[in-house]
Order: structure tokens, then C-alpha cells, then sequence
């Protein structure tokens, strides 16, 4: 696994939605926000999650759309955004391909030994395709600082 740095070109994917479409980078529209999130349902992640769709007209006026990413199935993901009311894609990696490409995969989640799941982190992907902002945290407790991720858009807009 190699780190996925600012001025890289971010990893392309697709990846199953909440309805089980594929989804790919390339498909989403203008700057991508991708929220990777270790597990729905949780507290933290809830917290996100749903500070990001509070903030997503903020978002959308700088020409961005969220996208979240977890191990998560497509059915789990389906049943944490209709339980939050997230209207952003979500979307599964459950066989952790694009965390090993993105470098955040987080080993051993809450003392289980062999469960892998997502580090929280943000990627902010421009619409050339180049990493303009990373955010990653060892710690599944710790929130990304959500005025850092507007300011980061607001440079590049």
C-alpha cells in the first residue's frame, strides 16, 4: 500500500451504492468529498455523518459532493442513511480493496482481532481528479475538523 498524498491522483473505484449500483469516482460531479467511515451505526460515524448533511448546502455551494465509503454491506449502509436521513451516496468496500489503494485500512477495529475496517478520513478530490486535501486519523474516536474540509474547498473553488 502506497500513501495517498495531496497532489497525487486519487485511486479510481467503483464500488456498490445503497442499491447495490455500481459506483465509480469518475461518475460523481464537480469537487468529491470521500468521507471514509470504520462503521454505520456508531456513534462517532453517526456524529459525522450527520454533521456532514447538515453542512451539505454549505458543501454544495462550494462544489463539492459528499460520498462516503465503509466495509459496511450495501444493505447496512441502506438502513444507517434512511435511519440518518443522509441523502449522499454511501457506498461498501467490503472486500477493502479501495481502502488498501486509499492506505486507511484500520486493523484489529475495537480490539477484534482480524476485523479490518476504514481509518476516518477525508480525501478532497478535484474535478481533475487530484487529491487536494487528506485527512486521516489512527484514532476511530477522533472527528475530522469539518471547517478545515470547507476552507480546503473554498481554496480550490
Amino acid at each position: 500500500m502506497v500513501e495517498v498524498k495531496v497532489g497525487d491522483r486519487a485511486p479510481d473505484f467503483t464500488l456498490f451504492d445503497t442499491e447495490r449500483r455500481p459506483r465509480s469516482l469518475k461518475d460523481f460531479k464537480g469537487n468529491v468529498v470521500l468521507a471514509f467511515y470504520p462503521g454505520a451505526f456508531t456513534g462517532v460515524c453517526t456524529k459525522e455523518m450527520c454533521t456532514l448533511r447538515d453542512s451539505l448546502a454549505r458543501l454544495i455551494g462550494l462544489k463539492a459532493q459528499v460520498v462516503g465509503i465503509s466495509v459496511n454491506d450495501p444493505f447496512s449502509n441502506n438502513a444507517f442513511a434512511v435511519a440518518n436521513g443522509l441523502t449522499f451516496p454511501l457506498l461498501s468496500d467490503y472486500n477493502r480493496e479501495v481502502l488498501q489503494r486509499y492506505d486507511v485500512v484500520l486493523n484489529d477495529l475495537a480490539g477484534l482481532k482480524g476485523y479490518s475496517a476504514a481509518k476516518r478520513s477525508i480525501f478532497i478530490i478535484d474535478t481533475m481528479g487530484i487529491v487536494r486535501y487528506r485527512w486521516v486519523t489512527e484514532d476511530p474516536g477522533i472527528e475530522p475538523n469539518y471547517g478545515e474540509i470547507e476552507a480546503a474547498l473554498d481554496k480550490i473553488k
